[in-house]
């Protein structure tokens, strides 16, 4: 456990304890109130895992205070209840009092909020994302920055060889090919130029692999070095198909030696093989280099074979090979330069830059021996770069673009050279098309390597202008560093990780994101969801189902306590009205709460958890992840939509009993229809149906919290258009549809009206029903209009800041000319 991947095993493996240390003065010693205050805390603790307060997920955090909240508050409405029947040890006051605490708490909210979360996951799994961790599906609706990978990930992960330059003879070029396996597939041309300096249109002639081969051994031990240095497979099938197996990176450059014919198959397998493999030194990302050590079968003679990036490798050379046939002569600071040039070159067209090394190791070799990887790893002699291409994913581009219009900024974390690393970020769109444009202090924030990230302390991280958006050569360490970056400017982080060494920054970021085809299953333990499919386009399908998500849940919970602020001023409003022993009589009895409850509401909260995503879903800031679902605007349609079906079921009453009738309230009529209650009888019926009534239209009014009930999608037609959007979620028609038909045998099935629902039918008190219908919707469309007109003035007076004529990339970067400006008190115009 004392090395690295130990460490971080154990790091994945630690629980919190179930109990608080006790913190230390300065000098180091604990005092006996440190341990008082841990003592308490524990306690603390303890009390809040048995009440579910501090125990889950954040929203389920959130929701068991909130149904703490709430059973403090029945507890409070019951003591009202007996108060205002002075309480009497009657059982129908004890009931009212029940059933008034019980119109408070959400009793179906568990249950939907798993269905809903459970739907989620599912919706998930079919868009090539598996949730592990239920907490990231809240997560993910608050996103604000996504750091990605790029090999995979933003890239295709199909890697062919494009380039190569070997400085005895030039440049060698790969045309287009179409199957990135197949060595047969595609045209070599060759120039004596270098890439540093060639043009628009440089001097290449096409030419056979055959040829190139004669020109001498530089060339041979070029491809020794490409083939050697290498472990994948690369092999023609017997119906004639290419195959290989192991890392892309290695593929390619396997691909391009077996174009010449120098396959690694073909030198260490079979009968009589030519080479014999000692020792191999795996690609670690400290010194970012991959050795092996051969013998030469024939001759006994033993070699090491290097390949890495390009700076470590030309620093571990010595000598390298000016002129073809010519023995290998010193390397100076001004070749170093000379390769560096190169690389460039090859990096700004996009290329993946290694360098290849080799050398005779005369060293004694002993099987078994442990080789010190230093000792091989220099002296080498300098034999030529190979440019891999990457193509990006075609969805990549576009995927990134919805990111910035979502609000969210991309980060590409990679191990590349920054040239490239620079030219794919340009490509995809995570790099502004025009650089020139932006200010040198924020281009030079924009593009960083991890050398320069990790040489900056937190405080000169924090006065940067922008965090890089792109870090070349980066480490695991530079991850984490960077996720806490983030995390100090008050963002919500997503990281995406396939090894080992990512588990740390993984587990650090508010949302880790593995690889499901190349993660390692350490990577995938310590992330919170996994790609199938490893393309960036699912992790922007995973934002988009995580805010449906949390829209959903948004929705169900509005329309679930708006029902129960209406209830309960109901019931505690309905105190007043009292019979010929001075008893409240209930406007809804329990078993009708219970059903509202139950079936009214539940049902259709469970549509509502369906409810398809909304279409400017992708078009807006990310959720504040700190308020959660209670939002200004949430708490105040709780409050609107619940005193406003309160009022209209407790009008539908009063004008029963006191509008057309005499308002005569017999006796005992919370136990039964006789003794001159059937006036009662059928006010509260009528209260029941205009309570089922609106909470049913409520589960359609809060699909879209501003937009018309009448127009829910922008592109709907205005006059039949919300009968397409109500059929689209069927859950949610067929259960809206069920609770206005079970009204009808509830009121009329004798026994189950008057002796279990305390009620019985009615007649021309629908009038009164429908009337209370269309005057919820006049209130519910005025309340959304005016929502409408006042979040308008608060975006036209926001949008002041940005030009909305200027595209999407012209909007995302003019905000970082912005923040250069403020920082550094210049900008740089625009031509």
């Amino acid at each position: 456990m004392h090395t690295e991947i130990g460490s971080i095993a154990a790091a994945l493996r630690k629980k919190d304890s179930k109990f608080r240390s006790p913190k230390q003065s300065k000098d180091g010693t604990v005092k006996p109130h440190h341990y008082i205050e841990a003592t308490v805390l524990t306690v603390t603790d303890a009390v809040g895992h048995f009440l579910g307060v501090n125990v889950g997920t954040p929203l389920q955090k959130k929701l068991a205070r909130l149904a703490l909240l709430l059973f403090f508050i029945a507890i409070i409405c019951a003591i009202i209840v007996l108060g205002a029947n002075n309480f009497r040890n009657r059982q129908e006051v004890i009931i009212y009092a029940v059933a008034t605490g019980l119109s408070m708490i959400p009793a179906s909210l568990v249950v939907v909020l798993t269905i809903t979360m459970a739907a989620g996951t599912k919706r998930m799994v079919e868009r090539n994302v598996i949730v592990r961790s239920l907490r990231s599906l809240e997560a993910l609706g608050g996103v604000t920055d996504i750091c990605s990978d790029k090999t995979g990930t933003l890239t295709q992960g199909k890697m062919v060889a494009k380039k190569a330059w070997i400085p005895a003879t030039g440049t060698y070029t790969i045309g287009e090919t179409s199957e990135p396996f197949n060595p047969t597939m595609g045209n070599i041309s060759f120039g004596t130029h270098e890439p540093r300096l060639q043009g628009e249109n440089p001097e290449e002639k096409e030419t056979s692999y055959e040829e190139l081969l004669s020109e001498g051994d530089v060339i041979k031990e070029y491809l020794r070095v490409a083939s050697l240095a290498n472990l994948v497979n690369v092999h023609q099938t017997d119906e004639g198909n290419w195959n290989a197996r192991g890392d892309p990176t290695e593929i390619a450059i396997q691909v391009f030696a077996t174009r010449f014919n120098w396959n690694r198959r073909a030198s260490v397998a079979g009968d009589n093989p030519a080479w014999k493999m000692l020792s191999e030194f795996p690609f670690d990302s400290d010194v970012k280099k991959m050795s092996v050590l051969y013998q030469d079968i024939k001759t006994k003679e033993t070699f090491a074979f290097t390949k890495g990036a390009v700076e470590r490798i030309i620093a571990s050379c010595t000598s390298y090979v000016a002129k073809s046939n010519e023995e290998p002569i010193e390397i100076t600071e001004e070749f170093r330069e000379q390769v560096l040039e190169n690389m460039e070159g090859l990096a700004k067209l996009g290329l993946r830059v290694l360098a290849l090394a080799s050398r005779r190791y005369g060293e004694e070799f002993e099987e078994g021996a442990e080789i010190d990887r230093t000792v091989i790893e220099n002296n080498l002699v300098f034999r030529g770069l190979i440019g891999l291409y990457d193509p990006p994913r075609p969805e990549s581009a576009s995927s990134v673009r919805k990111c910035h219009e979502a609000g969210i900024a991309v980060h590409m974390l990679t191990g590349d050279h920054p040239g490239t690393a620079r030219a794919i970020a340009a490509q995809v769109g995570i790099l502004p098309s025009k650089m020139d444009l932006i200010s040198k202090d924020v281009a030079d924030a924009m593009v960083m390597t991890a050398s320069q990230f990790d040489q900056l302390s937190d405080d000169e991280i924090d006065k940067l202008p922008v965090l890089p958006l792109v870090i070349a050569r980066c480490a695991p360490n530079t991850k984490v560093r960077m996720i806490d970056a983030l995390h100090r400017r008050g963002k919500y982080a997503a990281m995406t990780g396939d090894g080992v060494n990512d588990s740390p920054s993984l587990s650090r970021a508010d949302v880790g994101i593995a690889m499901g085809q190349a993660g390692s299953d350490v990577a995938k333990d310590a992330s919170d969801i996994i790609l199938t499919d490893d393309n960036f386009a699912s992790i922007l399908a995973a934002v988009e189902e995580g805010r449906r998500t949390f829209d959903n849940i948004q929705k169900f919970v509005l329309h679930l306590l708006s029902q129960n602020v209406a209830q309960a001023l109901i019931l505690l409003i309905g105190l007043v009205f009292k019979d010929g022993e001075n008893i409240s009589v209930f406007p809804l009895s329990p078993v009708e709460i219970m059903w509202i409850i139950m079936v009214t509401s539940g049902i259709p909260d469970m549509g509502l958890g369906f409810e398809r995503a909304a279409p400017d879903i992708l078009s807006r800031p990310p959720q504040d992840s700190k308020k959660g679902i209670f939002t200004w605007e949430v708490c105040c349609d709780m409050l609107f939509y619940g005193i406003w079906i309160a009022a209209l079921c407790l009008a539908s009453f009063v004008l029963v009993l006191y509008g057309f009738e005499d308002g005569f309230i017999g006796y005992r009529c919370n136990e039964s229809i006789s003794d001159g209650c059937d006036l009662i009888f059928r006010a509260r019926a009528t209260c029941f149906a205009t309570m089922t009534w609106l909470s049913l239209f409520l589960a359609w009014e809060v699909i879209n919290l501003r937009r018309s009930f009448f127009h829910m999608r922008p592109d709907g037609n205005r006059l039949y258009g919300w009968m397409k959007d109500v059929w689209t979620n069927k859950f949610l028609f067929v259960a809206v549809m069920a609770g206005f038909v079970l009204i009808f045998p509830l009121l009329y099935i004798p026994g189950l009206d008057d002796v279990v629902f305390k009620h019985t039918g009615i007649s021309w008190e629908w009038g009164i029903v429908f009337i209370a219908a269309l005057l919820f919707f006049l209130g519910a469309e005025s309340y959304k209009f005016g929502k409408r007109v006042y979040f308008r003035r608060q975006e036209s007076r926001k949008a002041t800041s940005g030009d909305p004529s200027l595209g999407i990339e012209e909007r995302v970067f003019q905000r970082y000319l912005t923040e250069s400006s403020m920082s550094s008190g210049g900008m740089k115009e625009k031509a």
